[in-house]
């Protein structure tokens, strides 16, 4: 008895190539930040800190001008808008390449239609030209229906969990390539208000340096540019982290949808395959 209800657990997918881990593809963060951090430095001295953006007096006298005095914190907030814009469009087209061809609406009650008919062929061939995530463990799953229902060996109950850990696995090898790089978009989520207050309370300081300097009569042009420089910062890293919150939210509905459609076509399997054997 032991024997046969291990059995199941140590059989290979008959699909060989679903059994091998995905490749979480996208860009590698370890790479790419580095770089964004460079280029938010060049855009920040020769861009934003152009001298065609101040007047002689060294005055901004343009937005790009104003943002440059901003301070220190400012490149570091700049990397994090383009890391936030380039690990969304990233995500955005990897999120939707998973969602396959057409409606998915469509294509799991036309997989549900064809099991019902018990089409099973032609239920692996609309999972080839769905070309999607859905597909992917729906083709695995429906290829593992195939296999137990001329399996002999195994009750009823051990072929249903064998069936229902083909979905959990294909979906599980699927999912860390939809993932990947989101725990960045949440990270600057919250991180960039952080750095954002950090850069208020340095253009703080300044403008109260700027008052006890004065004696009683501050400094009005050094008042005013630090509460510009925490205003600056404080802007930016709202708009950043605004981004970055929306963009994460997004995905994570993209996913669960994308899960949603799996659970379905993976009960839809076992109730078939319960009603049929």
């Amino acid at each position: 008895m032991e024997k046969k209800t291990t059995a199941p657990a140590a059989k290979k997918p008959a699909n060989k190539k679903a059994a091998t881990p995905k490749k979480s593809g996208g860009l590698n963060a370890a790479i790419v930040i580095p770089l964004l951090l460079v280029l938010g430095i060049c855009i920040y001295l020769f861009i934003l800190g152009d001298s065609s953006n101040f007047d002689d007096a060294g005055h901004p006298i343009n937005f790009m001008g104003i943002i440059y005095k901003g301070g220190i914190i400012v490149p570091i907030l700049i990397t994090c808008l383009l890391t936030t814009i380039v690990f969304s469009i990233e995500r955005f087209i990897t999120i939707g390449k998973s969602g396959g061809k057409g409606n998915l609406d469509v294509f799991v009650n036309k997989i549900r239609t064809m099991l019902a008919a018990g089409q099973l062929d032609e239920a692996i061939k609309e999972c080839d030209k769905q070309k999607g995530t859905v597909g992917n463990v729906a083709k695995t799953a429906l290829a593992k229906y195939n296999e137990l229902v001329n399996e002999k060996e195994f009750s009823k109950d051990q072929k249903l969990a064998a069936l229902q850990k083909e979905v959990d696995e294909a979906t599980s090898l699927e999912l860390p390539m939809l993932e990947k790089n989101l725990s960045i978009l949440s990270t600057l989520g919250s991180v960039s208000t952080l750095i954002a207050l950090l850069g208020t309370v340095l253009g703080m300081i300044r403008s109260f340096f700027a008052i006890g300097e004065g004696g009683g009569a501050p400094d009005a042009a050094e008042l005013a540019t630090g509460i510009a420089e925490a205003l600056i910062n404080t802007g930016l890293g709202i708009g950043t982290s605004a981004v970055a919150i929306i963009m994460y939210n997004l995905f994570t509905t993209k996913i669960d949808t994308l899960t949603y459609k799996i659970d379905e076509i993976g009960m839809s399997l076992q109730q078939t395959f319960s009603a049929n054997n």
